[in-house]
This record gives C-alpha cells, sequence and structure tokens, in this order.
C-alpha cells in the first residue's frame, strides 16, 4: 500500500487490550490496608495510552469491552470526552468492567490489587471488528496481557494478522503483569518479574510479528528469557527485526533499530528528566504516548525517546495515570525550553497549562441564573412574614423555572445555588447537563470567611467533581495591606485546594462601595489576585464604563489566556443597566455570558412568599424573566 493512503488513514492508532477503572489511594505513604478513599480513574495499559495518545494529537481508538454498568459508562464516557474513538468499545451484558486499586507506599513500592477475573475487556471477541476497521489506522498497538488466555491470544493475533495485510505498523507494548498471567497471589500485583517458559515463549511469537517492541528491563527479561539484559535484546534481534525500546526509568531510554551494540550506552541512549517521583505507575504508558507521537510523525528516533522521558517524567511525579498524561502543549513546552526547566514537576506554568488544557466541558456560551442567595432570601422571608424554611420550596420553584428554559438552550444553561437552602435544587438537577456553581463564602463577610470554616476543602472534597466552586470576596486593590493580603491568602488556599480536589473555581469580585472605583480599579483587582497566585477558572464581575471591561478584558487574556471567562453579574440592576453592561462587553470575546439573580427573581418571589401568587405563576415569571434577559444578551452581542 502506498505511504500516501497510510498517512490519509482515519486513525494514527488503534489501541487493544485494557481498558478498566483504576481507583487510587489518596493517602500516600500507607499499606493499602490503611487507605481511607480513593481517587477514580480510567486505567489499564491500553485505555492509558489511548488517553495520552489522544494528548498528544494523534487520532486514536479504543478496541476493548466494557461492562453495562456505571464504571464502564465512566470509561466510555472519559474516552469519549478525551477525544479517543470509542466505535469499537463494546458494551458487555454479562461481565463487569475490570478494576484495579492501586496504593503509594514509596516511589518504589505500589500495592496493587486486580479485579478482572472474567471482566468485560478479557472477553474481547473477533466479532467485535472487522478487517476495516484495523485498516483504517496507520498503526495496531497491542498489549501483553491481552495474550495470557486462549481467547485473548486468538482475538489480538486476529487484529495482528489483519494488521500486517493492510500494511498497518504493529506497536507491541510487553506490559508483563505476572499476577494477570496467573503466576502469583492476588495480593501480589505489584510483583513485576516471574520467570515462565510459557510466557516467554508467546511474547515471543508476538515481537516477531511487531514493527516496534517497548518494554522495562524486567520485560525485555521475560520476552527473551535471559536475565542479562543486553543478553536478552540480542535474543529479541535474533527473532525480530523491530525497533526495540529499552524503559530505563529515570535514566531515560535506550532504542535500538538495528544490531545491538556491545554495551548499552553503545546504544542510542536518550537521558531522562530529573522529577520528584511520587510513583512510577503509568510512567511506562506515558512513555509509550510521547514516543508513539513521534514515531507516528516521523520524528527521528532521538525526539521520540525525548517526548516519551517528558511524558514518562511529568506521570511519575503526579497523582494517577490517565489524568496525569500530559497534554501536546506541555510536552512542546519542555522542548522549547530546554535547559531551562529543570525540574518540570515544580514549574508552575506546566501545571496550569496541564491543568487548563484537561479541564471537561467547554461552554462557548453561559447563560446562569444566581440563586445561590442566602442572606437576601432570609431578609425577603422575614420582611413578608413568612417562615425561612419555604425558603426550600422557593427554591425548588426557580430550579423548575431552569430547567424549563434548558429544555430550550442545551449546554448554555448554569445555575449558582447554595447547599443551604438548595441541597434539593442540586440533588434533583443531577445528570441534566447544567453547569452548577456553588458558594463558598459567609454572606456579607469582608474579610472573606468560608462558610465551612477553615476546612473549606473537606467541604469541597465531598461536592461532584463537576460542581464549580464559587467564592464572592469583597475586594479593592487600595485596601489596607493586612486585609488584602489576608484575603488573598484565603483565595490562593482555596485555589489550591480546587486543584487538589479537581474542582473549578469562579472568583466573584465585588468593590467595596465605601472605597472610590476608577476605570482601571478592576482591572488592578484582577492582577494583584493573579499577582498572589490564584488562577480562576471563571470571573463573576460588575463593571459600567467600556473603558472598564476592556481594563480587565486586557488582565485575563495577558495573564491567562486560557481562563474559562467572565461572567457579567447583576446585583439587582435593572434591566437598562444591564443592556449597557451587555452592549459594553459586546466585543470582548473574553466575556462569555452572565450570571444574574435578583433581576430575575426579585419581584416574582417577594409576591411568592407574600402569599399573591401561586407557586405555578412563580415558575411562569421566572422561566419568562430569564428568557428575556438571554434574548436581551443576545440581542447587544450581534454584531
Amino acid at each position: 500500500m502506498q505511504a500516501e493512503s497510510v498517512a490519509a488513514r482515519r486513525f494514527d492508532l488503534i489501541c487493544l487490550g485494557r481498558a478498566a477503572v483504576d481507583l487510587y489511594s489518596e493517602q500516600l505513604g500507607c499499606r493499602l490496608e490503611d487507605t481511607a478513599s480513593f481517587a477514580k480513574y480510567v486505567g489499564g495499559c491500553a485505555g492509558n495510552i489511548a488517553i495520552g495518545c489522544a494528548r498528544q494529537g494523534l487520532r486514536v481508538a479504543m478496541l476493548s469491552r466494557v461492562g453495562d454498568e456505571q464504571m464502564g459508562r465512566f470509561v466510555r464516557e472519559t474516552l469519549v470526552a478525551e477525544g479517543v474513538d470509542v466505535s469499537h468499545l463494546s458494551t458487555d451484558d454479562d461481565r463487569m468492567t475490570g478494576l484495579a486499586i492501586l496504593g503509594i507506599r514509596d516511589r518504589d513500592t505500589f500495592p496493587l490489587l486486580f479485579y478482572r477475573e472474567n471482566c468485560a475487556d478479557m472477553a474481547i471477541s473477533p466479532g467485535d471488528f472487522a478487517p476495516e476497521f484495523i485498516a483504517s489506522a496507520r498503526a495496531l498497538l497491542v498489549t501483553g496481557t491481552h495474550f495470557s488466555t486462549p481467547d485473548t491470544d486468538r482475538v489480538s493475533r486476529t487484529a495482528i494478522f489483519y494488521a500486517r495485510k493492510h500494511g498497518v505498523t504493529v506497536v507491541f507494548d510487553i506490559d508483563y503483569r505476572p499476577v494477570l498471567w496467573g503466576l502469583t497471589g492476588k495480593a501480589m500485583g505489584e510483583i513485576r518479574y516471574v520467570e515462565s517458559d510459557t510466557v516467554c515463549a508467546r511474547l515471543q511469537s508476538v515481537a516477531a510479528l511487531a514493527d516496534l517492541v517497548v518494554g522495562t528491563e524486567e520485560e525485555i527479561h521475560i520476552a527473551a528469557g535471559v536475565r542479562d539484559t543486553l543478553g536478552a535484546l540480542r535474543v529479541l534481534r535474533g527473532i525480530t527485526a523491530a525497533t526495540l525500546v529499552l524503559k530505563l526509568g529515570r535514566r531515560g531510554c535506550a532504542i535500538f533499530p538495528g544490531e545491538i551494540p556491545p554495551r548499552l550506552e553503545d546504544g542510542l541512549v536518550v537521558p531522562g528528566l530529573t522529577v520528584e517521583v511520587l510513583t512510577a505507575l503509568g510512567a511506562g504508558d506515558a512513555f509509550m504516548s510521547g514516543f508513539l507521537r513521534g514515531w507516528l510523525e516521523g520524528e527521528p528516533l532521538q525526539r521520540c525517546g525525548y517526548f516519551g522521558n517528558i511524558c514518562g517524567a511529568l506521570v511519575a511525579s503526579r497523582h494517577g495515570c490517565s489524568p496525569a498524561m500530559p497534554t501536546r502543549r506541555e510536552v512542546d513546552a519542555v522542548v522549547a525550553r530546554a535547559g531551562a526547566v529543570d525540574r518540570p514537576d515544580l514549574d508552575t506554568a506546566l501545571d496550569h497549562a496541564h491543568w487548563a488544557a484537561t479541564r471537561r466541558g467547554r461552554r462557548p456560551e453561559l447563560l446562569v441564573l444566581a440563586f445561590d442567595h442566602r442572606a437576601h432570601f432570609e431578609a425577603l422571608a422575614d420582611a413578608c412574614g413568612a417562615g425561612r424554611e419555604r425558603i426550600v420550596a422557593m427554591k425548588a420553584l426557580i430550579a423548575q423555572a431552569v430547567r424549563r428554559v434548558a429544555a430550550t438552550e442545551p449546554g448554555r444553561v448554569g445555575i449558582l445555588v447554595d447547599s443551604r437552602y438548595g441541597r434539593g435544587v442540586l440533588e434533583s438537577l443531577v445528570g441534566e447537563g447544567l453547569w452548577v456553581g456553588r458558594p463558598v463564602e459567609l454572606p456579607g463577610s469582608r474579610p472573606l470567611v468560608f462558610e465551612a470554616g477553615i476546612n473549606v476543602g473537606l467541604e469541597i472534597r465531598r461536592w461532584p467533581r463537576n460542581h464549580v466552586v464559587k467564592c464572592l470576596v469583597r475586594y479593592h486593590p487600595d485596601e489596607p495591606p493586612a486585609l488584602r493580603g489576608r484575603q488573598e491568602g484565603d483565595l490562593f488556599g482555596l485555589f489550591q485546594a480546587c486543584r487538589e480536589t479537581g474542582h473549578e473555581l469562579l472568583v466573584e469580585v465585588v468593590l467595596p462601595p465605601e472605597l472610590p472605583a476608577w476605570t482601571d480599579t478592576l482591572a488592578r483587582a484582577l492582577g494583584q489576585i493573579y499577582d498572589s497566585g490564584t488562577f480562576p477558572d471563571w470571573w463573576k464581575l460588575q463593571a459600567t464604563l467600556p473603558e472598564a471591561w476592556a481594563a480587565v478584558a486586557a488582565v485575563v487574556e495577558g495573564r491567562d489566556p486560557a481562563c474559562r471567562g467572565v461572567l457579567v453579574l447583576g446585583l439587582d440592576a435593572s434591566a437598562e443597566t444591564l443592556r449597557r453592561n451587555f452592549l459594553a462587553v459586546a466585543d470582548l470575546p473574553v466575556v462569555k455570558g452572565f450570571a444574574v439573580g435578583r433581576t430575575i427573581f426579585g419581584e416574582p418571589c417577594g409576591d411568592w412568599l407574600a402569599g399573591k401568587i401561586d407557586d405555578a405563576a412563580l415558575v411562569d415569571a421566572v422561566a419568562a424573566g430569564y428568557r428575556q434577559l438571554i434574548a436581551l444578551w443576545r440581542q447587544c452581542r450581534q454584531p
């Protein structure tokens, strides 16, 4: 087949193998018996590599199976969100998705339990794919575990047969886990090497069919049946003409496209990067992702190894496998700054780039109904002579109005709602595709005080990952240094907690009315918050003059081009005031929408609490006001 037709194929890579769920211990330096909580990620060698390669800009498809249950849907949804094609990720009606439980005792010791008996991805069948699917890719990745049983061995060899027939490059990741071959007890999943003539013979037969073989020293040893690394490489060279890649951990990698030299250092050795290793788990899958980016894009082998080393080092310094996989932008940044990034794991710019590039759910327009008010609703209920317990029912009715509007604005509607009176709302709207923000500040506090107290990080850890942390801070760039420093410190602590828990952060800045404000005041406030180390995903802001908005946009776009955007707040503004604000931001791409509440629900909620209107009238009035504001926003944004 001509090279031109190969390059034009639909996929760069098809990954055949394990697609499972990893439960990673959140406690470090302890036995698995002492672990208290786990983080849930997509796992499995092939699944990790699929995500890693997709983040490197390759067109990737997953060939595997998952169960017809929540974990299977999690794997599928995550792969889709990462840009991996799942047209051949089958759903198994009878088997459950594979599971691995992992601990981190120290950088070299990681207790590992596999729950994979009769799991979905080991039941993949030759009937799950056709020759045409394999032929639609430039390369096929197969992994060692899927040669450990007769059925998966047959499936993998069928895929290799189709690949070789259609000129598809075959990539073999040895991926040796003795426990998955039945060679150790079930509690010994971290053991990386057990001698086995059966495993050796099977892996050699696969290597003979491959164009690229990648493994650690232990994996090269088991594939060759020789405990000496150079000797093992020579054995493999006698079996296969494939390029052999030896992963050396902290030392980098060694690449052997041809004859094996007398010494390892005489091969093409690419030094590794220095990082503080959290765990080696996942680093090999990351290496493969980086290496394949270069390999499939025709880069020199030295550069392929460098890409692989960068990816492996970054994942070794992070928690988890698939979520830690670096993006193409991160790798390119390390390459561009070669010599200037001594410790990529300590580089805040790389961390921010990773966070920004791996966030889910891009929303080019966001139309938010903010009813997270607590003190305002309490005062309104008191003024109307209504019991505060009615606030709960009132917020539930507002949520009905939101649901009604969301049906005609899919993917654009959001809410800001609290836990104090809106917990039922949060529970009722689960899985409906709304953008959800929740406040953490104590209403009216200045300096900033968190409603949950100093343990706000523990509070947000209980929240769903897709809920956005919203924090209102009454902040002025010219307020007393002690006050400003305290507020900046508390915001930065919240920002760090959000990064740790994986939540996005929205910061609402309200200028205290008793201090003078000029055209540049709000922009200077944002600049000082950035200077303190806090980089919100969203801003919620109020300004009245076009010049003030332009200054704000310049700060946000200059300091954090990856910011999700700015939302215009209301503060009980009239429709005419909001119209002027909407017009002032019409030409600013960084402004993505609005987050307005009292302008929409203020009057009807007061009438409902006073008994002047019934439930249906409240829902109708809020929905109508919400739609009117959306129409006004769109009208002002038109060129």
